[in-house]
């Protein structure tokens, strides 16, 4: 399968586990140099490690993309590294499975930090580097896998806020060579995102 991607640099956010190891798996398979991000090193480890030893090509990236020195810490990293960021897949995502009258403040801010505006920091910024360059795509992961729906009110206005932040985007983006999408099926989330990424 490879050559469908081949030497695409794809930064992948939450990449240690789920459908972001999935992601970064499908896309190494097809030739790309991945760039995984977690918060983590010891998940994300393991899956660059994985890919590498299959014959692949990954770097594993710890940083905190809820917070912008984290953010532009990890793309100036990537940048420095493979100097260029071709495609984003916005993956990192936290499910606080607790009803909102027993919710505290902390967790409703770290669900919208990470789960839009850390899409937000990643956007602006490596929109601008793909800007320069007039092209590239950004993926936005819309829907986990596990999610408790009796208890994710605050993650599903996270995410229903991520899709309408993907449609602006594209809008604002297109002029300037740069394809934003919102994927949102979580049982098709590989397929779906590897059709997007092979019809550029």
């Amino acid at each position: 399968m490879e050559g469908e991607l081949k030497n695409k640099v794809v930064l992948i956010t939450g990449a240690g586990k789920g459908a972001g190891r999935a992601l970064a798996e499908a896309c190494a398979e097809r030739g790309a140099l991945v760039a995984a991000n977690d918060i983590s090193p010891i998940n994300v480890d393991d899956v660059v490690s994985a890919i590498n030893a299959r014959g692949g090509k990954a770097k594993s990236y710890v940083e905190d993309v809820a917070k912008k020195v984290g953010a532009q810490a990890l793309i100036k990293s990537v940048e420095d590294d493979f100097g260029v960021i071709d495609v984003l897949i916005y993956h990192a995502e936290v499910q606080p499975h607790t009803l909102l009258l027993d919710m505290d403040e902390w967790d409703w801010h770290r669900v919208l930090d990470v789960n839009l505006t850390g899409a937000f920091l990643m956007l602006q910024s490596v929109g601008r580097l793909m800007r320069e360059k007039k092209l590239g795509v950004i993926i936005h992961i819309t829907a986990g896998e596990n999610s408790n729906v009796e208890k994710s009110a605050a993650y599903f206005a996270s995410k229903a806020s991520l899709v309408e932040l993907s449609h602006q985007a594209d809008r604002e983006l297109r002029p300037h060579g740069i394809r934003v999408y919102a994927v949102g099926n979580s049982f098709h989330v590989v397929d779906d995102v590897i059709s997007i990424l092979e019809a550029q």
